[in-house]
């Protein structure tokens, strides 16, 4: 099977070289500094749990450099993805299998609408990782995991295909008949801990040791669902309580995601987070004030540091 990264930043980086470190024909799509650092010098995970680097890992920031492949690790931010399924159109063949590997709840009908939905599957990682320097990803060891599943709900034999290759690598994969679901059970925890980090400037441990701040937290886990309910969505009941008792457990130092990029001065994925919540509760009639308030609150920084 051949497997194109698309957008080998923190979440690319970690699964492809996951896999390209048991044997699979990994093809990396990058740019800038960071690909130029993983031609020359090879693409390093390093973390807790061991490093891991690929020293001749097939990287280009051109898809036809590549050519067509039999799945595609979609994992670029949520305002680069129609330009990046735009991009991925030499990667394909009849059968290719594009697995949305982004935040949010709306990146599979974001990519079909470009591509076609008879490619694409929904995906929900379960990772921590970040680019530390161009061609070194740094990543937290905590039971990281990918599920995948047709946005239909039916049997997809290029999911089956999909995990088993994955057998064997650092994380676990599997298949789920409610991938939507599974989606917007992550949402609700990352949507909320996206923009209390960001608003707080602290990682999710610490915001969750203190009472108020876990008060809010729930508040606005509890619009999630309540959007995802009025939505049709089957979503997982206690999604609200592991949620917030997952996050209480986490590493001392670890951020969500969109921190990092706050942090950095760089875009954030704010508008397809908290910003999404806002708008799919405003279409199905469901009141979402703490997203929205903390969407206001980030929203000057959303396109990189103010001037």
């Amino acid at each position: 099977m051949k497997i194109a990264i698309m957008g080998t930043g923190g979440m690319g980086a970690y699964y492809g070289a996951n896999l390209a470190a048991i044997g699979r024909d990994v093809a990396f799509i990058a740019r800038g500094a960071h690909l130029e650092a993983i031609k020359r010098d090879g693409l390093l995970l390093t973390g807790d749990a061991g490093d891991r680097l690929i020293k001749s890992a097939k990287a280009s920031d051109d898809p036809r450099d590549i050519g067509p492949v039999d799945v595609v690790l979609f994992c670029v931010k949520l305002y680069d993805v129609e330009a990046a399924a735009e991009a991925i159109r030499p990667l394909l063949h009849d059968q290719t299998a594009v697995i949305s590997v982004l935040n949010g709840v709306d990146g599979p009908e974001r990519i079909a609408a470009v591509i076609g939905e008879g490619h694409v599957l929904g995906g929900a990682a379960y990772a921590s990782a970040v680019i530390e320097r161009p061609g070194v990803v740094s990543y937290k060891s905590t039971m990281a995991s990918l599920v995948i599943g047709a946005l239909d709900g039916g049997d997809d034999p290029r999911a089956e295909a999909f995990r088993q290759v994955c057998e064997g690598a650092a994380f676990s994969c599997s298949v789920s008949a409610n991938i939507l679901g599974v989606l917007w059970d992550k949402f609700t925890l990352l949507a909320t801990n996206a923009s209390l980090c960001g608003v707080c400037r602290l990682p999710v441990a610490s915001i969750y040791a203190e009472p108020a701040l876990v008060d809010l937290a729930r508040a606005m886990m509890e619009e999630i669902t309540a959007v995802a309910r009025a939505r049709g969505i089957a979503f997982t009941e206690d999604i609200v309580e592991s949620s917030v008792a997952r996050s209480k457990a986490f590493p001392p130092d670890m951020y969500a995601s969109m921190y990092h990029d706050l942090a950095r001065g760089r875009p954030m994925e704010l508008e397809g987070l908290s910003g999404t919540v806002a708008r799919l509760g405003a279409e199905v009639g469901v009141a979402t004030p703490n997203h929205q308030a903390l969407y206001a609150c980030l929203k000057p920084f959303m396109n990189g540091a103010p001037a």
